[in-house]
């Protein structure tokens, strides 16, 4: 549709930067930065995320921002800064349901620690669902999906978007 497209990876500071643009070989730069990820594991900044999108995209955009929330206390803490890139662009989080937990919430429990281990799984289950409300309350679009629906859904809610007029 003639979009520009670009990406960045951020952990402690933002990497991988592809600038957005409208060209031909765009993909394969989004593909090779891709490629080029590492996982460092350390908590992500978010806070440096915020400064860098307020810095650098001056103009409103769509930002698909994959990232991991497994509790309510985790995206509060990182809400703030959220809640500041969705002011001035149309902010999308994506993040993944447990397809482990899936499995211990419909099978049938047959031990007393099945059931507390059924039970449990359905409280992070439940978080979820609960920080996408919480998101959506701050006018914050999500993505609860599964790592097999990824793409699907990611372009659906795009096709949405464009359809809706938001952007």
């Amino acid at each position: 549709k003639q979009d520009k497209a670009g990406i960045f990876s951020f952990s402690k500071k933002v990497e991988n930067r592809v600038v957005a643009e409208r060209r031909t070989s765009q993909m394969n730069l989004i593909l090779e930065a891709l490629y080029n990820v590492n996982t460092n594991f350390f908590e992500s900044d978010f806070g440096r995320l915020y400064a860098d999108i307020k810095r650098n995209i001056t103009h409103r955009s769509l930002i698909l921002l994959y990232t991991n929330f497994e509790t309510l206390d985790g995206l509060h803490r990182q809400l703030p800064y959220l809640k500041g890139i969705a002011k001035s662009h149309l902010l999308v989080v994506i993040f993944f349901k447990n397809t482990e937990l899936n499995s211990l919430i419909h099978n049938k429990a047959e031990t007393v620690q099945q059931a507390y281990d059924k039970v449990i799984a359905e409280k992070f289950a439940f978080e979820k669902r609960l920080i996408v409300n919480e998101l959506k309350k701050y006018g914050i679009y999500s993505i609860l999906t599964t790592p097999e629906n990824l793409t699907i859904d990611t372009i659906n809610k795009y096709l949405e978007i464009k359809a809706r007029g938001l952007l």
